[in-house]
């Protein structure tokens, strides 16, 4: 199983400075490319200063040039934000600056916060939808000289340009949870992305049963992957990991109050939560978070990964965004690689 990181600008205090927030993301990139890391993943977001990721496309450009071997993933492209010519040609690009390390990963979309500012009036349904017309559509862009009549998008005979160096094009990942997101995949010869996101053991062995099943059943012409993201924290004792607990907790509170989009926000910040909102939330839990998560010493994150590759995950990212220090994710990851990769070489 291949070892990758997931990463982007978080930011919940206004006493933070975005530039510093973005040259601690690059030094955590550079630890990992460095250390031999598969991928280094980011995404799409806009207006949330939670997750600072207008163009994914950016920072993987700028990644190329601080890196040497990863594989450069977004993960992921909205795809309801993006014209398919706009889409095929920028990814194109971006391999081409990249050297044919581009890892194309597309969603849906999750925050309606995003969808009433980017495209009001636009539902998850709708949004599904658009990705199913649009990842076909960039494939045959890259192809060229294709015409397009659906009902999102329309337009006469085109041609991406520029066409990525990787042929016939860079990977393309599907995020998708329930089983028609992963026949979808499988049928147009996607690889899966999946996030239990702080659900626990259940949640990740359905996940890794829709996709093997698909596969079985469709018996795609090439080999295709499942990609596991999943929060984790790579602790010095057990006192470390209950505060990573304690501080994931934090953050997964933070997404709810985003995903509901009914609190204030201001300056791109949601009205800070209290203590008290937060104990109140029963829905997540630090308790929750130390079991269903990859948290622990490192051997406790290697018996969890390699329980992982036993259900036949292919690739596992550490989600890194938490709410924590940069101090405590570096910390973090150099355990994570110092101690936990080796096992998987």
């Amino acid at each position: 199983m291949k070892l990758s990181l997931f990463i982007h600008m978080e930011r919940i205090s206004p006493d933070e400075p975005q530039d510093k927030l973005y040259r601690e993301m690059m030094a955590l990139c550079e630890m990992a490319d460095n250390a031999n890391m598969h991928a280094i993943w980011t995404g799409e977001h806009h207006g949330m200063n939670f997750t600072i990721a207008p163009n994914p496309f950016i920072n993987l450009a700028d990644l190329a040039s601080k890196t040497k071997n990863v594989r450069l993933g977004t993960g992921t492209v909205i795809a309801p934000f993006n014209h398919p010519l706009r889409l095929a040609g920028e990814a194109a690009m971006t391999d081409i600056i990249t050297d044919g390390r581009l890892e194309l990963g597309i969603a849906r979309g999750a925050y309606s916060y995003e969808y009433e500012r980017m495209m009001p009036g636009l539902n998850a349904w709708d949004a599904g939808q658009r990705m199913r017309e649009l990842v076909p559509a960039v494939q045959k862009l890259w192809e060229g000289d294709y015409a397009h009549d659906g009902e999102y998008w329309q337009f006469p005979l085109s041609t991406s340009s520029p066409k990525p160096k990787q042929q016939p094009h860079p990977p393309i990942w599907i995020a998708a949870r329930d089983p028609n997101s992963h026949e979808f995949a499988v049928k147009n010869g996607c690889n899966v992305q999946v996030t239990p996101l702080h659900q626990g053991e259940e949640e990740i062995v359905r996940l890794a049963e829709c996709f093997h099943d698909a596969r079985q059943r469709l018996a795609p012409e090439k080999p295709l992957k499942i990609m596991l993201l999943q929060h984790g924290f790579v602790a010095e004792d057990e006192a470390d990991a209950m505060q990573a607990a304690v501080e994931l907790n934090r953050f997964y509170n933070y997404f709810g109050a985003w995903f509901k989009n009914e609190r204030p926000v201001s300056q791109g910040l949601i009205q800070p939560l209290t203590d008290d909102e937060i104990a109140a939330n029963t829905y997540y839990s630090p308790e929750a978070m130390r079991k269903n998560l990859a948290i622990g010493t490192a051997n406790e994150v290697i018996t969890r990964l390699k329980h992982y590759e036993a259900l036949g995950y292919d690739e596992f990212a550490l989600w890194i965004d938490s709410g924590m220090t940069f101090e405590r994710k570096k910390a973090s990851l150099q355990r994570f690689i110092h101690q936990v990769m080796p096992e998987f070489h």
